[in-house]
């Protein structure tokens, strides 16, 4: 990812505009050498930089948890905070020249997961894969089927660039892409909307199959969105991802089953391509869908009805876990900026997919930040017991 490498770290009096990019205010986590984080405000993005201690210095980067895309925000953030610093810069690996090459095709393919939540119209049949990588995939049944819109779901942010590059080229006006994780994204689509999902040799994760995208509860919520004679389609080389997928689909309690192998598919991947001349087995396991599904319900809140709690009551829950059946909360760091205006930085949700975001007190008030959590049912069952241990 995009760095600075500096000699030490020293924050520059805020707040400052640089550019397009302003930079509101740094908080520290008061430890013998701090790290930082400096909010940055550009365009509609908000996130941070982190300024994180290391052997020789300091590392300058994007914090992953509101790490915007693409990553020329990232870059001309970093671009720009720098030049407020009087400290030496070490290395980079920034490029010479910050492009904003396919930026203009990013904001119309690359959407963000609030899209889809609060302002996606869906007017055509929708079908998804999930872990597009180089997208040959993707984008030939895009081409085929121009009457279908295509969501496309990845985390490999390189790969989905290329893909946002092809798309253009090709004209392609049914594809819109995602960069999260696509056991949540399902969680918000509308019951019985969807025709398709394709999960194409997803990586087997044979020593953390937590990570694993099939899971009871993805079959679960791929049935829910499909229509009736919808359909999810695994396709994997992994004997073991086989054996482990099988056995979950079919722990379902009522479900249709179809098992292929060696059948030869419309379009195949370089990696498919390699496994054949390897002769290894390729493995098909499609589910399709008889049934119609209940509505989801509506109407959640991530409010906190109370004023902040004080920086005193914060210290005192830092390294605090909630466990519930549902879920977890844990508070992992508490940067200060002053006693009335501080940041929580917490791991949310279920066991399995957690989310890590922050939680900010600023004038008095406490909220998420950059975004309220997604409005997943362990999120919403976690926002509640944190409620209750900030309040009593």
């Amino acid at each position: 990812m995009p760095h600075f490498r500096l000699d030490d770290f020293t924050l520059p009096p805020l707040p400052q505009t640089v550019g397009e990019v302003t930079f509101v205010r740094g908080y520290r986590n008061d430890y013998t050498r701090p790290d930082w984080l400096i909010e940055a405000h550009y365009e509609e993005k908000k996130f941070f930089l982190w300024a994180k201690p290391v052997e020789d210095g300091y590392l300058l980067k994007s914090e992953k948890a509101t790490r915007p895309a693409p990553n020329y925000y990232i870059q001309q953030a970093l671009s720009s905070f720098v030049t407020l610093l009087p400290n030496k810069i070490v290395s980079s690996n920034l490029p010479s020249i910050i492009k904003k090459t396919h930026l203009e095709a990013n904001a119309t393919i690359l959407k963000s997961l609030d899209y889809f939540i609060h302002e996606a119209v869906f007017d055509k049949p929708l079908a998804i894969e999930v872990g597009f990588g180089s997208g040959r995939h993707l984008l030939y049944q895009a081409k085929k089927n121009p009457h279908i819109l295509y969501i496309g779901i990845e985390i490999h942010k390189p790969s989905i660039e290329q893909v946002i590059k092809q798309v253009s080229i090709q004209e392609l006006q049914n594809v819109l892409l995602l960069n999260y994780d696509a056991r949540i994204f399902l969680e918000f689509l509308p019951s019985n909307s969807v025709q398709n999902i394709y999960v194409h040799f997803p990586v087997p994760w044979d020593k953390k199959p937590t990570r694993r995208v099939i899971s009871h509860a993805f079959i679960e919520e791929s049935a829910r969105v499909l229509a009736p004679q919808g359909t999810l389609e695994l396709r994997t080389d992994s004997e073991n991802y086989f054996a482990y997928a099988l056995q979950t689909f079919l722990d379902a309690a009522r479900i249709e089953l179809a098992i292929k192998k060696n059948t030869d598919a419309p379009i195949t991947s370089k990696y498919e391509d390699r496994w054949r001349l390897m002769e290894k087995n390729i493995y098909d396991i499609i589910m399709t869908v008889k049934e119609t599904s209940l509505a989801l319900a509506e109407n959640v809140s991530f409010d906190f009805h109370a004023h902040a709690p004080s920086w005193d009551r914060m210290r005192t829950l830092l390294h605090h876990t909630i466990k519930s059946s549902e879920g977890f909360v844990h508070i992992e760091r508490l940067y200060g900026y002053n006693c009335d205006n501080y940041l929580l930085r917490l791991s949310m949700g279920s066991y399995e997919r957690p989310q890590q975001l922050y939680l900010k007190a600023h004038e008095g008030k406490l909220s998420y930040f950059p975004h309220l959590p997604l409005a997943s049912k362990a999120n919403v069952a976690m926002h509640a017991q944190l409620s209750e241990v900030f309040y009593g």
